[in-house]
């Protein structure tokens, strides 16, 4: 090697200097993106989950713009303080929090040991303990007396008088609509799988085939169906929707042993606070695009590129997720951070303005204004900024992809401006994502297509209850004891969000 560089030019070395350095350049920067991708993958598999940004300086904090030359030091003189120092009371615990009002009272009055015969009761010491009965099972028994006439000898030929039974959710079943209520919501809101809940029958002295609970579950499905239909139609007639999608592994009856891939939309409306989950077999833009073909409103999504038809539309106004545009960044703060904290101190200003509009209980005109008054300005300054600083980054780079995520959806990502009705991000659809997220972590896939449809509807019901502060329990054996009887045009009564218990 040494006699082949000898031979050659000094022009010659300097280009295979020019050369190597190159190569060296993108090298390092091939490495840059594995350490990148690998910081990532190990983020999501050991990483904190929250995507909390604070700044080192303090904006409150003035700067000189010169040094200031230091003073040397007085000398010091010693002096004889005497003071009093008043001790301050400590104030007595204020004891444990009461306990709820609303909960059932078992009073139990326990006599002293000694003889009270002629004593007089001067009051009660009372004391307070919150106790627990585990769930019990019991017969629910219906006699009905049958009568005929005294002057009939015999009922061979006489039908008599009886009561009719009371209608059940399932007919001629043994499940009653609380049973039938516990075994939904131990599923789909505590994740509590089918096999499971038969080891807990069990320890009572139950024993429930696992037939029995699908065939119990499958019945108030069908039970379900026109109500869930009203939630559907109700949810996709509101003017704001926010829209993501969760997979969910399904067990592919055609191969056994082997799952694919499907997926659960959620379509969920912040101002009526209602969620519609719909599962489709896979992420393609087919099933968005045919739920919503006639939507007509403000539509949030993250910058997923199936929702892009829908930004085509005259009657549709697309808006993005400024929490997906700030994530990008948020990455890259261990690879540019100096460029990268600005960009977090932007969005931070952004989201300081949203809280302060929620702590005062600002009405969408006041947000709105606010919103024109303090967040247009950051905006337009941060969308410069995006547009300036994108020109001297690597485009593969972590700041790079940040920067090329908000570039073609900055129109949707300021959209959020038009109605103080709207949110700046997509988290409450995200959050309404979160129970599918944890019930995968138990029962790891659904059994079949019609086991993720019939998640879907639960996560339906049980998502909007929590939306709005409603027992699910409650809310469902209520629905179940009704519902049978119910009229068509009247379901909408009975949606969490309408029903009263």
């Amino acid at each position: 090697m040494a006699s082949t560089l000898e031979n050659k030019t000094t022009q010659e070395l300097i280009e295979i200097i020019i050369n190597l350095e190159s190569e060296k350049g993108h090298m390092e920067f091939q490495i840059s993106q594995m350490r990148f991708q690998i910081d990532q993958m190990n983020r999501l598999l050991y990483g904190a989950k929250r995507e909390r940004f604070i700044q080192n300086t303090d904006e409150t904090q003035m700067t000189l713009p010169f040094e200031v030359e230091q003073e040397p030091e007085p000398e010091k003189q010693q002096e004889v303080i005497t003071y009093i120092r008043s001790k301050n009371k400590h104030e007595n615990h204020p004891g444990r929090l009461p306990l709820p009002s609303h909960l059932p009272v078992e009073e139990i009055i326990i006599e002293p040991k000694e003889d009270t015969t002629g004593l007089k009761c001067i009051g009660n010491e009372i004391t307070d303990q919150l106790e627990l009965v585990p769930a019990k099972l019991f017969i629910k028994r219906f006699i009905r007396p049958k009568y005929i006439k005294p002057t009939d000898d015999t009922a061979l030929n006489h039908e008599g008088i009886i009561a009719d039974l009371p209608t059940f959710p399932i007919e001629k079943g043994i499940a009653g609509p609380g049973l039938l209520a516990q075994i939904m919501v131990d599923k789909f809101v505590d994740h509590l799988p089918i096999y499971r809940q038969i080891e807990r029958f069990s320890r009572e002295g139950v024993k429930i085939p696992s037939s029995t609970l699908n065939g119990w579950q499958e019945s108030v499905c069908n039970l379900l169906e026109p109500l869930y239909d009203t939630l559907k139609h109700r949810v996709l007639s509101q003017g704001y929707l926010q829209v993501d999608e969760t997979p969910i592994q399904v067990l592919d009856k055609s191969k056994k042993g082997k799952t694919h891939r499907g997926y659960h939309w959620i379509y969920y409306s912040p101002i009526e606070k209602t969620v519609f989950f719909d599962y489709k077999n896979g992420r393609s833009r087919e099933g968005p695009s045919r739920l919503l073909k006639n939507f007509k409103g403000y539509l949030q999504t993250d910058g997923y590129n199936v929702y892009e038809i829908f930004g085509k539309k005259e009657s549709v106004t697309l808006l993005n997720c400024m929490a997906h545009a700030r994530r990008g960044f948020e990455k890259a703060l261990d690879y540019d951070k100096t460029r990268a904290e600005y960009a977090m101190g932007m969005f931070q200003k952004l989201y300081a303005i949203e809280q302060k509009a929620r702590e005062e209980n600002l009405t969408p005109e006041q947000r709105h204004e606010l919103r024109l008054d303090q967040s247009l300005p950051i905006l337009n300054e941060l969308g410069k900024w995006i547009v300036e600083t994108y020109k001297t980054v690597l485009p593969k780079s972590a700041l790079g992809k940040a920067l090329a995520y908000c570039i073609p959806r900055w129109d949707n990502l300021l959209a959020y401006l038009n109605d103080g009705s709207l949110e700046i991000d997509n988290n409450l659809a995200e959050n309404a994502i979160r129970p599918i997220a944890l019930g995968r972590k138990n029962y790891l896939f659904a059994g079949s297509e019609r086991g993720a449809e019939r998640a879907a509807m639960f996560y339906s019901f049980f998502g909007t209850c929590k939306k709005n502060n409603i027992n699910p329990f409650g809310w469902l054996k209520k629905v179940l004891e009704v519902i049978p009887n119910y009229k068509v045009n009247q379901l909408s009564d009975l949606l969490p969000q309408n029903l009263k218990l």
